[in-house]
């Protein structure tokens, strides 16, 4: 599904114009952004929890040359699915 599908999914959900979805779909994901970039964690009860996780920084290996390089340390988003979320997949 896109973005474009969720919006349209919403709309149709909530009997909200497609334009009202977008904007409550794409304040979802900005306020959602804004949070992991402070380093903050987001927990929808049931659904998941949105948090950021720091990577050391390590040695790997150019699969092309061969040759070692250095990665730098870095943050990364990370999701971690809810009970709920879990059960309705299986």
């Amino acid at each position: 599904m896109k973005k474009m599908e969720l919006i349209a999914a919403v709309a149709k959900e909530t009997d909200m114009p497609k334009v009202q979805a977008g904007e409550a779909v794409a304040a979802v994901v900005e306020t959602i952004t804004k949070q992991l970039a402070d380093g903050k964690t987001v927990a929808l009860t049931g659904f998941g929890a949105f948090s950021v996780v720091k990577r050391k920084a390590r040695v790997g290996v150019n699969p092309r040359t061969g040759a070692k390089i250095q990665i730098p340390a870095t943050k990364t988003p990370k999701f971690k699915a809810g009970k709920s979320l879990k059960d309705a997949v299986k």
